[in-house]
């Protein structure tokens, strides 16, 4: 979820950035602004910048395991693959 502070400074700076007549409205608009804001980023299903961060990271250590399991499979195979071999009469 995306963090209020920064929904409070959004409907803030859109207030402020309205014509002198309708920022008379005050609070009102203010409010207004924020549900909205507050309303569409839920839908948004967005995450905060910490929990994306948490999350690459876990993916990088997912990704270098799993080239760590590929290589070692490919040593598995070659191995098996050699012992499948037939072997030259000596």
């Amino acid at each position: 979820m995306i963090d209020p502070k920064k929904i409070e400074q959004i409907a803030r700076q859109v207030h402020e950035s309205m014509p002198k007549g309708i920022r008379e409205f005050g609070e009102d608009a203010e409010k207004k602004i924020r549900q909205v804001l507050q309303a569409q980023f839920s839908r948004m299903d967005l995450v905060n910048r910490e929990e994306f961060d948490v999350q690459t990271q876990v993916l990088l250590r997912t990704r270098e395991k799993l080239a760590a399991l590929e290589q070692r499979l490919s040593v598995l195979e070659g191995k098996q693959a050699e012992a499948e071999k037939p072997q030259d009469p000596a």
